[in-house]
């Protein structure tokens, strides 16, 4: 069976953070723990609204987008806030997610980097290294199957060809009996014309000679 690992859980530590990104980040914290994932955006864009630069606001949001699978819209806060992010550890778990979703999508190229990064952060996590190596896997599987998928193609366009060039040569194999028997057909009537065309002639010169007068010349007795 296989196993994805997901780090969902928003960074609850406010402490570094101006008074209005405490009290925004706090209430959605409290709509996240309750679920209620869309209270808990709508919190976090207010902390984001107010500082842009919050790495945990934009962590926090992402989490609660990726729980309503707006993914896109997830992994585009995860970017900004692990471009942004300082504490390896949180920058880790950022990467991490970001992995999740490319992997979820079977986008496993971007999943893997993703990973990589995560572990570069904390090579200590064995859940990214275990997502990483389930990936690259899978990657693996899925090339198998387009090549065969590809080969699979090639074979069905050769044998639709081999098809189409059989029915083409029997269409024409066709045509040529039917112009053989066309022509035996026209060689028989050329021969019974020329045979009646004869006879006529035959015939007349019959007749031309029954109308000459014959000379009545007697032959010597013996």
């Amino acid at each position: 069976m296989r196993y994805l690992f997901l780090i969902i859980a928003c960074f609850c530590s406010v402490a570094t953070f101006s008074q209005a990104d405490r009290q925004f980040i706090r209430s959605g914290n409290r709509y996240y723990r309750q679920q209620n994932f869309a209270k808990a955006e709508a919190e976090y864009r207010k902390a984001v609204s107010v500082n842009g630069e919050n790495a945990q606001a934009l962590y926090n949001l992402g989490c609660a987008l990726m729980m309503q699978q707006k993914d896109s819209m997830a992994v585009e806060q995860y970017q900004k806030a692990g471009s942004l992010e300082k504490s390896k550890m949180r920058k880790a778990k950022v990467f991490h997610n970001i992995g999740v979703v490319c992997q979820n999508h079977r986008i496993y190229a971007d999943a893997i980097k993703a990973y990589e990064e995560s572990l570069r952060n904390n090579p200590d996590d064995n859940e990214t290294r275990y997502n990483l190596a389930l990936c690259k896997r899978l990657q693996k599987q899925q090339k198998n199957q387009q090549n065969q998928g590809g080969g699979q193609s090639k074979e069905k366009d050769k044998g639709q060809d081999k098809q189409n060039k059989k029915e083409k040569d029997q269409k024409q194999e066709s045509k040529q009996n039917e112009q053989k028997k066309q022509m035996s057909k026209d060689n028989a009537e050329q021969l019974l014309n020329a045979a009646m065309q004869d006879e006529k002639n035959t015939q007349q010169r019959l007749n031309k000679a029954m109308q000459q007068p014959r000379s009545r010349k007697l032959e010597k007795n013996w």
